[in-house]
């Protein structure tokens, strides 16, 4: 398959999302169609038999160009994780996720936009084809990066402005003022640079994570001041963290004694409340930061006997998956009872009907941030400051691993 058949494929891709329901503005369509994303993914990496091959025109050409045009996010670069591994550090991110944020940007022809982790330079791309070069702003951590970024996007006729500088800034001027501000990484919470430099009305537009598996898009209308509010956005978004967040400890979790804990019987039936989005979100809120999930294999057949929940403060609990008259059994110890958490997050969320992620909303102000159900009055949470949060690992960081008394923990990835 020769290169010259990437606007087919383009055309393929856009009436797939069109189809389902992930991109409706003309404009977005006509982006995705003319902007030739293969120009900026010379190369990614998949992972194989648990190693991480390249693809590269050279390589697999037929490969390459259709994974390219396919609605998947790409791999495309590797580099050292925080635990040591390696695993990736950039991507490009599944073209319906890209058209989701940018039709939520609600974009206008005299807006400035500020984009955070410039990555491949495909949604700044995205970005110039729809507002012009002179209104798109882009940064990311990665010196390297922004220099490929740039060849590339001159390469396919673009030129907006770019910078190697800490997303968490902001653009390094701090003078410079925008319309929006989209976040294509996730964080731990919202830089107050962010919404500082969002013009009052602006908007800011970001993946926020307190947890693994715990967060999602959160649309922050700005008050020009550091300031904001505004409603989560339905649907899933799995960001790798901005580097410079706070990742889960590698390791100081604590062994887990039913002997030295409390017990008692739960009415939860679900096994595994991370598989719930919205109800674990809330869980996570009121939990110590860094918690990992998983199961406790049972000593003697090696299956699974328990959920397994764990905190790097020291708190632990386990609740039996056999189901008796009482419930579910529920062991727990340390500074914090995890499976209240749980329970307490799904009477909440219960009460409430079950609300999707538009019903939930976030405050940011100097101070802290604001987590709340149906408006600022309703149900709250304030976050702990950033300095002690624990994020979420960035996509392809799983572990396992066999602990003391024959626990295993597997921590899924997002």
């Amino acid at each position: 398959m020769a290169v010259t058949a990437w606007p087919d494929l383009a055309d393929a891709l856009v009436a797939e999302l069109v189809a389902s329901g992930k991109v409706s503005a003309p404009e977005w369509q006509a982006a995705m169609r003319e902007v030739p994303r293969h120009e900026f993914v010379p190369k990614f990496y998949e992972l194989r038999d648990r190693e991480w091959r390249e693809v590269t025109p050279e390589s697999e050409p037929v490969r390459w160009l259709e994974r390219v045009y396919t609605n998947k996010p790409l791999v495309t670069q590797l580099g050292e994780l925080h635990h040591g591994g390696i695993g990736p550090t950039s991507s490009s991110s599944a073209p319906s996720l890209m058209a989701r944020m940018l039709e939520a940007l609600d974009l206008h022809d005299t807006h400035t936009v500020l984009e955070i982790g410039t990555g491949t330079g495909y949604n700044a791309a995205l970005l110039a084809h729809r507002l012009g070069d002179e209104r798109v702003f882009s940064v990311d951590i990665d010196p390297n990066l922004v220099d490929a970024a740039r060849q590339r996007l001159r390469h396919a006729g673009y030129e907006p402005h770019l910078a190697a500088a800490d997303g968490a800034g902001g653009w390094p001027d701090d003078a410079v003022r925008f319309d929006r501000l989209i976040a294509t990484c996730a964080v731990n919470r919202v830089p107050p640079a962010w919404l500082r430099q969002t013009r009052a009305g602006g908007l800011v537009l970001v993946d926020l994570k307190v947890g693994t598996s715990a967060g999602n898009l959160v649309a922050l209308h700005s008050n020009g001041d550091g300031t904001g509010q505004g409603h989560f956005l339905d649907g899933h978004s799995a960001f790798m963290l901005m580097r410079g967040e706070t990742h889960p400890p590698i390791s100081g979790y604590p062994q887990r004694n039913r002997r030295q804990a409390h017990r008692r019987h739960t009415s939860v039936m679900e096994e595994r409340p991370w598989e719930s989005p919205v109800w674990w979100f809330l869980a996570c809120l009121s939990m110590p930061p860094g918690v990992r999930f998983g199961y406790t294999l049972h000593p003697v057949t090696e299956q699974p006997a328990a959920v397994s929940l764990s905190c790097p403060d020291g708190s632990w609990c386990e609740v039996s998956l056999e189901v008796t008259r009482d419930g579910r059994a529920v062991w727990e110890s340390g500074p914090s009872y995890l499976w209240s958490a749980v329970e307490q997050a799904r009477d909440i969320w219960t009460a409430h009907d079950q609300p999707e992620w538009s019903r939930l909303g976030l405050t940011v102000t100097a101070g802290e941030h604001l987590v709340w159900i149906d408006g600022p009055t309703g149900p709250r949470w304030v976050l702990p400051p950033s300095s002690s949060v624990v994020g979420a690992p960035p996509p392809g960081e799983c572990s396992a691993e066999r602990g003391d008394g024959g626990h295993h923990e597997q921590q899924e990835c997002e």
